[in-house]
């Protein structure tokens, strides 16, 4: 049996619908669903049990788990309530870890590519205590990961006790079905089809950077399936622990991915270029790049999905169907 927290999210429902669809049904949802129709991702899928997260520690108590794969948090970039943030994102990950230390259970879990904040120290995720120390996160979303990454590469520095297996995840861009209830922090892509669908242009922040032209800011767009196959991966794999960048190592514009959405609905390219926000232009990121040798060093070896492939089968299987959920 498996614990997927946050398993009616984004990435954990398609974690879900992986393991379903690869035969198994023993699946353990923590998470809530509240009233903005997350519900829906679940609605595919078989599961074994599906736990709130008031109830968590209570039902572990004396359970045996093949591996917690840990995915539940306060993911919104804009969050601000810094005690909400850090008992859900922190301390929650703390007791978990405990748990699966105690009971010598596998423990994967998300962190975030907003860990690395503007990106001045760069994408590497070396696991060493120094080199995490080097990063400043530019919100309270990035520093409750980073905080958490530290706490756990402290403790393997300090030779205690870990779980078997212990991995995590700095996700980049991901993007793909079932991201809908995410509201502004679902994908660009997510937010102005219907509107592109429409016939209405789409519109894309201006560059305040001279060296960067508007709609080239970039980004390492990862599709979700890659993102849950490296996950799988290393659920398949308990020998491998670490801190691992998930992206696919090519960072690609903006314009790059609209001008892909048309294509796929074989329309010529509409775009507009609107001012940014003046409250985030000083905070904003022009460009994110994985690393991802450490990841292939660990013996993934499997490729990603290109952007234009990836968007493509977004638009086909998904977006652009009356039933848009994996």
């Amino acid at each position: 049996m498996l614990l997927v927290t946050g398993g009616a999210g984004f990435i954990g429902s398609n974690v879900v619908a992986g393991l379903n669809e690869s035969g198994r049904s023993d699946v353990v949802v923590n998470d809530i669903l509240g009233s903005d129709g997350k519900w829906k991702n679940l609605a595919k899928r078989q599961l074994e049990d599906f736990v709130p997260p008031a109830d968590l520690f209570r039902w572990l108590e004396g359970r045996k788990l093949e591996g917690v794969i840990h995915l539940g948090a306060i993911s919104e970039t804009t969050a601000t309530d810094g005690d909400l943030v850090m008992e859900t994102n922190f301390r929650l990950s703390l007791r978990l870890l405990d748990w699966c230390t105690s009971s010598r259970t596998p423990f994967i879990y998300a962190s975030s590519a907003a860990t690395y904040g503007d990106g001045a120290q760069g994408f590497d995720d070396d696991n060493t205590p120094a080199a995490l120390q080097q990063l400043r996160p530019m919100n309270l979303y990035g520093c409750s990961k980073h905080l958490f990454d530290l706490a756990v590469v402290n403790r393997q520095q300090r030779g205690e006790r870990m779980p078997p297996q212990w991995a995590g995840l700095k996700f980049f861009n991901v993007f793909g079905p079932n991201e809908y209830h995410k509201g502004a922090m679902a994908s660009v892509l997510s937010k102005v089809f219907d509107a592109a669908k429409a016939g209405n242009p789409v519109r894309l922040f201006k560059s305040y950077s001279e060296s960067v032209a508007d709609g080239e800011q970039k980004r390492d767009f990862i599709y979700v399936d890659d993102a849950v196959a490296v996950l799988r991966w290393l659920t398949e794999t308990p020998s491998v622990c670490g801190i691992f960048n998930v992206g696919t190592g090519k960072a690609r514009s903006f314009r790059d991915m609209i001008a892909a959405m048309f294509k796929a609905l074989k329309r010529e390219p509409k775009i507009e270029y609107v001012d940014m926000p003046a409250e985030i232009r000083g905070a904003y990121q022009y460009f994110t790049e994985s690393r991802v040798e450490n990841l292939r060093k660990a013996g993934y070896n499997a490729g990603f999905t290109p952007l234009e492939a990836a968007v493509e089968q977004y638009v086909t299987r998904f977006l652009d169907r009356p039933d848009r959920y994996r």
